[in-house]
């Protein structure tokens, strides 16, 4: 057996000349992990401290809503070190980081909204001395009434947003008709984002008012234009760079912005770089949340568990500005279905304005709060029937024609439901499982369990259109080593791996020999935020067609190399494992390295840039119709749980979860993403509590008070599957989204628990158990069912 020539980093030793096999669709190391366990990947806070850093600390409102009557800072301007202390008459262009809805202004001026909200910013040397400055900061408000909950919002008419109403058929009319008739009321809460590496930006300013930002953030254009608006200059004086993130989830795609304006603000009037970090207790109490939703339903169904018709009032927290709220609300809507047909529907929604932080995006965008509702429906239904709530669920499964078409009309195609219902339902002993429950739970008294089914189906693409769209440039060297920009962010997600892996793949040279450059405006402009599931559809796309446009360049120039004579023989050129060579002829190959120096010395340009827009998506609000999403992901899971009716504790017993990723770009970083996902909606569900006292003070501000899942809390047994054999088509290699849709899989563990704690009463015991299902939610539901008795 001969080996191809190892003379250059880019050759891979294979048998017999035969080329290496593409890193697309196999298993990878995330492209930073040894980075990350070794404590040598740098984010914004590790970086160099440049000469003359100044700290920015904020000083903010106690009230939740007053009038802003005064602000002194002569005391605060005294200390030494104290550089300035700035006020909202010191910003020089818009007063407004509003990413939708100018409605946010940097710096209070007038009002203040909520508990938190930005009245001023000292700058020092050092954040001690900012510290003390900002204690010795006079403000004088004067209190007013504030609205600290949904409910007392809706009271109020206090709204963000006008009603959004999605219609089929005629409710009213089936609901009247309908042999079982159900209606409630549910809620769900906030919850914090939680990531490891807390807001933060260093800004340093550069020659002509120009001034570039190290920014954690997923959406490095939207900082720079709210940037470019505070300091009133062109976007083009602004840089924003994104080294990587240290988790974001969402709440870095608009809530990073105001703390780079606040930044940059700072270098722009002292002339000096600085730095704005949030501790964590500042960052939990100053920015927003998931949103938390009330919903209102009325359900009729047929005595089989067959769904006839539904209404749904959904109503969010939107917090003091509108920031995303709309947007979310709008997902929620349009995943209130989940996987099931619902014949006659009206789903109205609408978000409510309190006097508590912005909420913001959230894994899901709303669609976890919207499917709570539909599978609280389907869980009181299957309670009151008698039925087991899996059978419930496939009984109303979208089908085929005329039971696939969404509340907004768009059809359900490549629907993957059946296959993977019953697929999971085999791997995962369902029936036998159910039925050893039931018997444990005849026998056991304080203890009991449950186990729960749950599919999803979720809508990939930004519902904002014009958001469907990314960039790339690839830059290759005469070396044969390429960097490679991209408009996505990575915040630990394996974007940036993937990414990577598609380059080398459409170049065919070795992933190491690609770089992933930070991400940052001055090299991929205009770009969307890194959100929506959306990273790598957009971005993989954009990737593939810059390299696309390198390779046609290259083919001729290989020809020539190759000695090919026939002039199609150019389209036959292959590229792989850092050698080219006639698909026909695999055996005579010339070195990648050697092709790109020949196009360097024929004056070919070894750069490209790279464009994508998804095809085929658009909404209608006014009408309730359209194509808002590209494609669906389909998932589903079996969780099962054990509750204690002592003490109101639960453990998960086992979860095994099967998801449709397509062909997974990268199996092992998608198995991470199912396996975190579900983890954090279980986080959701079950543990993390997010309140606020009567004065609009967060009270779980701190790892102290709330509690997000610990290892403890992680499944006993986690088995997570990927679809086999389930390309999809239009995607980037045959790949589909994969970071939102396993975060909904966790509604399971509600139902799992809803029948671990019926066991606690007589057959067919209603069940009311409060989001999230604390212990103390949970004793109050079982105590409930021993009444019931």
């Amino acid at each position: 057996m001969s080996a191809l020539p190892s003379s250059s980093p880019d050759v891979a030793s294979t048998p017999e000349g035969v080329p290496a096999r593409s890193p697309l669709h196999a298993p990878a190391p995330h492209e930073s992990g040894l980075r990350h366990t070794s404590g040598e990947a740098l984010y914004v806070d590790d970086m160099p401290e440049p000469r003359g850093l100044l700290t920015g600390h904020l000083v903010t409102s106690p009230h939740a809503h007053a009038r802003l009557l005064r602000v002194d800072a002569t005391k605060a301007r005294a200390l030494p070190g104290v550089v300035a202390v700035l006020v909202a008459g010191d910003i020089p262009g818009h007063n407004q980081v509003g990413p939708v809805i100018q409605d946010e202004p940097l710096m209070a001026d007038g009002e203040v909204h909520f508990v938190g909200q930005t009245v001023a910013l000292v700058l020092a040397e050092g954040a001690g001395v900012a510290r003390r400055a900002a204690a010795l900061v006079e403000v004088e408000y004067e209190p007013l009434p504030a609205l600290l909950s949904v409910k007392a919002a809706v009271e109020a008419g206090a709204f963000l947003s006008e009603p959004h109403v999605i219609r089929r058929g005629a409710p009213e009319n089936a609901l009247a008709a309908a042999p079982v008739r159900l209606s409630g009321e549910c809620m769900t809460g906030a919850q914090d984002h939680f990531y490891l590496e807390t807001q933060v930006t260093l800004a340093v300013p550069g020659e002509d008012g120009a001034v570039h930002l190290w920014c954690s953030t997923q959406h490095p254009t939207e900082v720079q234009t709210l940037v470019a608006e505070v300091l009133g200059t062109g976007r083009h004086q602004v840089v924003v760079e994104v080294p990587r993130m240290g988790g974001g989830f969402g709440g870095k795609e608009t809530q990073a912005a105001p703390f780079a304006c606040l930044a940059a603000l700072g270098a722009r009037v002292t002339g000096r770089p600085v730095k704005v970090w949030l501790n964590r207790d500042e960052d939990m109490a100053r920015t927003g949340k998931r949103h938390p939703f009330w919903g209102r339903y009325d359900a009729g169904f047929d005595e089989t568990g067959r769904l006839l018709a539904l209404k749904v009032e959904l109503v969010s927290d939107g917090g003091w500005s509108t920031d995303l709220s709309r947007a979310i609300l709008d997902r929620a809507l349009f995943h209130l279905d989940n996987t099931y047909f619902v014949p006659e529907l009206e789903f109205t929604g609408r978000v409510a304005r309190t006097n508590l932080p912005s909420n913001t995006a959230f894994r899901g965008f709303g669609g976890p709060q919207g499917m709570f509702v539909m599978e609280e429906v389907l869980n009181h239904a299957a309670e009151r029937l008698g039925l087991d709530p899996a059978s419930v669920r496939e009984r109303n499964y979208y089908r085929e024609a005329p039971h696939h078409l969404t509340p907004y009309g768009q059809a359900v195609e490549g629907n993957r439901l059946p296959r993977l219902h019953s697929e999971l339902m085999a791997s995962s002993d369902y029936a036998r499982r159910r039925a050893e429950i039931e018997s444990f739970n005849a026998a056991s008294r304080w203890t009991k369990r449950g186990i729960g089914f749950q599919p999803v189906k979720f809508g990939i693409s930004f519902t904002t259109g014009f958001l469907n769209q990314a960039g790339a440039l690839v830059s290759v060297f005469t070396d044969g080593s390429v960097q490679l920009n991209h408009g996505g962010t990575e915040m630990g997600q394996g974007l940036h791996t993937k990414m990577r892996a598609v380059c080398a793949h459409e170049l065919g040279v070795l992933p190491e020999r690609v770089r992933v450059m930070h991400t940052a405006t001055d090299k991929v402009p205009n770009t969307s935020a890194t959100a929506a599931s959306s990273g790598s559809d957009l971005n993989g796309q954009a990737v593939k067609q810059a390299c696309e446009v390198l390779r046609e360049r290259l083919r001729p120039v290989a020809a020539r190399l190759l000695k090919l004579e026939s002039p199609g023989d150019a389209a036959a050129i292959a590229f792989s494992g850092g050698q080219v060579f006639h698909a026909a002829r695999p055996l005579r190959t010339v070195r990648f390295a050697e092709v790109v120096h020949a196009a360097y010395l024929d004056r070919v340009s070894l750069s490209a840039t790279g464009y994508y827009a998804t095809p085929d998506i658009s909404y209608d609000r006014s009408t309730g119709r359209g194509r808002p999403f590209h494609y669906y992901a389909f998932g589903v899971a079996v969780v099962e749980v054990e509750v204690s009716g002592l003490t109101g504790e639960h453990r998960v017993r086992r979860v095994d979860v099967l998801q449709d990723v397509g062909t997974s770009l990268v199996p092992s970083i998608d198995r991470g993403q199912v396996e975190g996902g579900f983890i954090q909606g279980l986080g959701w569900l079950t543990s993390e509590e997010v309140l606020f006292d009567a004065k609009g003070r967060l009270v779980t501000h701190s790892p102290d008070t709330y509690k997000i899942p610990a290892v403890g809390d992680a499944p006993e047994d986690f088995r997570v599957q990927l679809l086999e054999r389930a390309p999809q088509d239009n995607t980037i290699h045959g790949s589909k989204a994969v970071g939102e849709p396993p975060f909904m899989l966790a509604l399971g563990a509600v139902t799992a628990l809803r029948q671990a704690i019926a066991a606690f009463g007589p057959p067919r015991t209603p069940v009311s158990l409060a989001s999230p299902a604390t212990p103390e939610a949970i004793l109050r539901a079982v105590a409930a069912a021993r009444e019931a008795s």
